[in-house]
């Protein structure tokens, strides 16, 4: 079964806890996360068939709608990003390193998406919203080629949603920076 992502950000932390039950006793779905976002904004990011995730997030979207600043729902998300999100990946050290970095938490999930959809990539790790002002980034892994083509779609998207911040592509990465990350 495909698995489809909804994310929902939220101008109210109050409302956010609020929000999150709502979403989770509306429909079949399984919370990734939910907390509090810089600068005062809340998260929610939820997974489950699409349908329950249409479902979820259409109800928030009903309920709390004054206070919903972004939402999004993604469907046939790939597995690779379902597991980043989860922090359940196991980031390998190789190859050349690609980063995409954008102002939303949906649009680096989407951007992260499509990067490990265009090219034989590897999602080294994926960060959104918590301690980094509400932006985030996902780091890819593989062949510099690819890295390079992976990054160029993903920028590509949150360029044309006016939500892209910078990327990067490094061809070998020192063995301290790759400690470091």
């Amino acid at each position: 079964m495909f698995k489809s992502i909804g994310v929902i950000e939220l101008k109210s932390v109050p409302k956010g806890v609020e929000a999150t039950d709502a979403a989770l006793k509306s429909a079949g779905v399984e919370m990734v996360a939910a907390h509090p976002a810089c600068p005062g904004k809340y998260e929610i990011i939820l997974t489950g068939s699409i349908s329950n995730v249409t479902a979820s997030v259409d109800h928030v979207v009903e309920k709390f709608g004054s206070y919903v600043i972004d939402s999004s729902i993604m469907g046939r998300i790939d597995e690779q990003v379902i597991t980043a999100l989860f922090g359940t990946q196991q980031g390998v050290k190789k190859g050349s390193l690609g980063l995409i970095e954008t102002f939303s938490a949906a649009t680096t999930i989407k951007a992260a998406d499509i990067a490990v959809k265009t090219a034989r990539v590897d999602i080294y790790d994926l960060r959104v919203s918590r301690g980094m002002g509400g932006k985030g980034v996902v780091l890819l892994t593989g062949e510099v080629g690819d890295v390079t083509a992976a990054v160029e779609a993903g920028s590509s998207y949150a360029k044309q949603s006016g939500q892209l911040s910078s990327n990067a592509v490094i061809a070998a990465p020192h063995e301290e920076l790759w400690n470091q990350l």
